[in-house]
């Protein structure tokens, strides 16, 4: 196989103001690493403001210009109105896709915006292509910063080492472009459109691979952006501190 010509990123935000600048930072460090040790690697970055009422456009715009990298770097931002995850997703995914080389020559790595990634992530992504990848399932961890200490006891005893190999997350996904375009994208609902997008993957035989190498840490809030993501998971099963 070889490396991709491009990785593109694709971001949704709702009303992310706390963790966008974070998320934009993490990424200028994995850029800068992947710069190191796959030059010949372009990079662009598709940040979608789903229908956001908050600051996360402004904080966002600021956290790019106070970084030279992002001069250079293609940013694209596109304001939506309201739209869920999963069609925020998709019309990222498509407007990245829209121009740039051919689709089995480009990689998707998908993010969110209350995430940080590990600097080794892209690397880790298009070292996926290079493998013969046609989707990475990555893993999450929550910020330890926003649990209480016995809820994230909690956690850790329930993860040991590879205990979350095989599960699905939007924060941590990685697609070839063909196949990301052979699958129909993500589906335009509000929740585990990422589930649904792998488990069509693996029904039409596609080489889905997963690891917890690198896992992308995830706030740990209880009240998430949907209904029944990952901060519902971590309410129910972790929230009790008592």
């Amino acid at each position: 196989m070889s490396l991709p010509a491009r990785i593109d990123v694709v971001v949704p935000a709702h009303d992310e103001e706390d963790g966008i600048a974070g998320c934009l930072g993490a990424l200028a460090d994995a850029v800068r690493m992947l710069a190191r040790t796959h030059p010949e690697v372009a990079v662009a970055v598709t940040v979608v403001l789903d229908g956001c009422t908050d600051r996360t456009a402004d904080v966002l715009r600021a956290a790019a210009a106070a970084d030279p990298l992002w001069e250079t770097l293609p940013l694209d931002v596109v304001e939506t109105e309201r739209l869920g995850v999963g069609r925020a997703r998709a019309v990222g995914t498509t407007r990245a896709l829209a121009t740039g080389p051919e689709p089995s020559r480009r990689w998707t790595a998908h993010t969110d915006a209350d995430s940080r990634v590990d600097p080794g992530w892209l690397a880790q992504q298009v070292e996926a292509h290079d493998a013969g990848a046609h989707v990475l399932v990555g893993a999450v961890v929550p910020d330890p910063d926003d649990l209480d200490p016995v809820v994230l006891a909690r956690w850790l005893h329930a993860h040991p080492p590879g205990s979350t190999l095989g599960h699905v997350h939007g924060a941590n996904l990685g697609l070839r472009g063909d196949v990301s375009l052979a699958l129909g994208g993500f589906d335009p609902v509000p929740e585990h459109e990422d589930v649904r997008l792998v488990e069509r993957a693996r029904a039409l035989g596609f080489d889905v691979r997963a690891t917890t190498e690198l896992p992308v840490v995830t706030s740990g809030r209880f009240d998430g952006r949907t209904p029944g993501g990952y901060a519902e998971h971590l309410r129910v099963t972790y929230g009790d501190a008592s």
